[in-house]
């Protein structure tokens, strides 16, 4: 009898051990995954190029940061929320998907001006890119533009090009397919567009305000993944003022 008892206990301690055996890489992977996915968040957190944001002309830390990386062509952010990134341009529209503003590797990737777009700005339309992320990194944080309230207490960005900070007026959040001909594909610098363009944005916008300015650009629309659909998404556009103060 204490023979059986012994081999019952045994085998409890054996199933017990093969278990633990067993979940302890399921444990460890998760463990690893959250790690990694909150290192992926830090790497794009805008803190981390706080030190750069250029103040003026000759702000060096910002000089320095062209320097390192001469994609580096400006600035973007958003008054009252956490979109404040160098804004970075390539000759094609997959580099800074997965590459930072230094140039290294990087998953969160980069804000970057469409291509096809003047890095001066002269063009009707100007679209950046940046990835729906959560914790409100790069352009996660627009999705709270689809709210009256939000976007409503959030009408006004600025934008450093060409040594100058320039102030972005708001005024649509618009839902649009990733191969729609207007909003993707407008890079164009004739004026005779500029009022095609604001036809066609507020009648496909989400939010809106009255047009307070005159019907001509420059205009920059700030695109982001939608979950709704695979090629949904999100733009939040508005109209490149004249130079504004340094910030």
């Amino acid at each position: 009898m204490n023979f059986w008892r012994r081999l019952i206990r045994i085998t409890d301690a054996a199933v017990t051990l093969l278990m633990l055996l067993f979940l302890l890489p399921l444990l460890s992977y998760g463990i690893y995954a959250l790690w990694d996915t909150q290192q992926i968040y830090k790497s794009a957190a805008c803190s981390l190029y706080q030190d750069a944001r250029p103040s003026s002309e000759e702000c060096t830390s910002f000089i320095e940061l062209q320097e390192r990386n001469p994609e580096v062509i400006g600035w973007l952010k958003i008054d009252g929320t956490g979109i404040d990134y160098p804004l970075l341009q390539a000759d094609n529209n997959t580099k800074y998907v997965n590459t930072n503003a230094t140039g290294s590797f990087s998953l969160s990737g980069s804000l970057f001006l469409d291509c096809r777009n003047n890095p001066a700005f002269t063009d009707v339309v100007h679209v950046i890119y940046g990835h729906h992320m959560e914790q409100d990194v790069m352009f996660g944080g627009l999705d709270a533009f689809a709210s009256q309230a939000y976007f409503d207490a959030h009408p006004c960005g600025a934008l450093f090009y060409g040594g100058a900070w320039h102030q972005i007026d708001f005024f649509a959040f618009a839902a649009a397919d990733a191969y729609d001909p207007v909003f993707f594909h407008s890079q164009s610098s004739d004026p005779d567009e500029s009022q095609h363009y604001l036809d066609y944005v507020y009648a496909h916008a989400l939010q809106s305000r009255p047009q307070s300015f005159p019907p001509d650009g420059p205009f920059v629309a700030l695109s982001t993944c939608a979950d709704t659909s695979t090629n949904g998404r999100h733009l939040l556009i508005g109209r490149i003022c004249e130079a504004a103060p340094p910030e």
